[in-house]
């Protein structure tokens, strides 16, 4: 009875140490008598108790790793401090345990050195524009050495680069400065677009000023013209009126004469200093003087008579 206990405890035990169950996303390195014999994928796998055993455990998952901060030199003597996270997964489960000791010590010794290499050959201002070349170069460069181990590199990222202190105090001026330098030129910028847009409104509050000026000007001299016109047509229809009443009384000679003499009187009376007097008025003055003549000839022989009468009447 004691003896089918103990049997039974082996068989047990033998079933315990036999039956295995592999994780998903998870292999293992079985080795028998001391050599690899095979890698056990995800589900149920049995072995023979003290002859095979389980090496190892892999994960065939992403995975990430962080190196360290590193002081680096760039090329221009400056010191900086970058801190690297390092993406990587295992393609090849028996490479990465057999073919280095520690497969995260190697990546982090690989990433350290490269590092130093890369930013050796930089000078500090690139370094912090040029992330994204550091990265691509790093993964290259990691992605190239890893794969003998059965590990792919599929990203590498600089978390961060710390300059020293007077480094950063500096840059913190300079950048300052820069913005500074940055808004004058704005302010600047605006105040020359305002001037502009001043003198714009005013060249075209001018030009438009003129524009009304000379369209006043120009009915002004509208209305002056044809009001002239009105004026000389309402004169051309009084003339042609006179004309036609005089037309129609049939008047005589000397009535045309008188009429022209009375004309002339009155444009003599004007502001002008110079008198034109019509070819037709020249007969009128000929007869006026000779009015004139019989007259005076008449005044100096009633004066004779008078004086002849005189001493008879004593």
């Amino acid at each position: 009875m004691i003896f089918l206990g103990i049997l039974l405890v082996i068989i047990l035990v033998i079933a315990f140490m036999s039956i295995k169950i592999v994780k998903q996303s998870e292999v293992y390195i079985i080795e028998r008598l001391g050599k690899f014999y095979k890698v056990a994928d995800a589900g149920l796998t049995i072995i023979i108790p003290f002859f095979d055993h389980v090496r190892s455990v892999v994960s065939l998952k992403q995975q990430t790793m962080d190196i360290p901060p590193q002081s680096v030199i760039t090329k221009d003597n400056v010191t900086i401090t970058i801190d690297t996270v390092v993406f990587y997964q295992i393609t090849d489960p028996a490479k990465a345990v057999y073919e280095i000791q520690s497969l995260k010590k190697g990546i982090e010794y690989l990433a350290i050195t490269t590092i130093r290499d890369i930013i050796g050959k930089m000078d500090l201002d690139e370094t912090f524009s040029s992330r994204d070349g550091i990265n691509t170069k790093l993964r290259v460069v990691l992605d190239e050495a890893t794969d003998r181990w059965g590990c792919k590199i599929d990203r590498v990222e600089i978390k961060d680069i710390e300059p020293p202190a007077d480094v950063r105090d500096a840059m913190e001026k300079e950048m300052n400065a820069e913005r500074n330098k940055r808004a004058l030129i704005l302010e600047a910028e605006a105040q020359r677009q305002s001037a502009i847009t001043i003198a714009e409104g005013k060249k075209q509050a001018a030009i438009l000023e003129a524009e009304a000026d000379k369209e006043s000007q120009i009915r002004r001299a509208v209305g002056e013209a044809q009001a002239i016109k009105e004026v000389a047509d309402a004169k051309a229809k009084e003339i042609q009126m006179v004309y036609d009443a005089i037309k129609k009384s049939d008047p005589d000679e000397k009535l045309v004469q008188l009429k022209s003499l009375e004309a002339l009187e009155k444009v003599a009376d004007g502001e002008a200093n110079k008198v034109f007097i019509p070819f037709e008025a020249t007969s009128a003055l000929s007869s006026l003087g000779a009015i004139k003549e019989v007259m005076t000839d008449d005044v100096k022989k009633a004066k004779t008579i008078k004086k002849s009468e005189e001493p008879s009447s004593n």
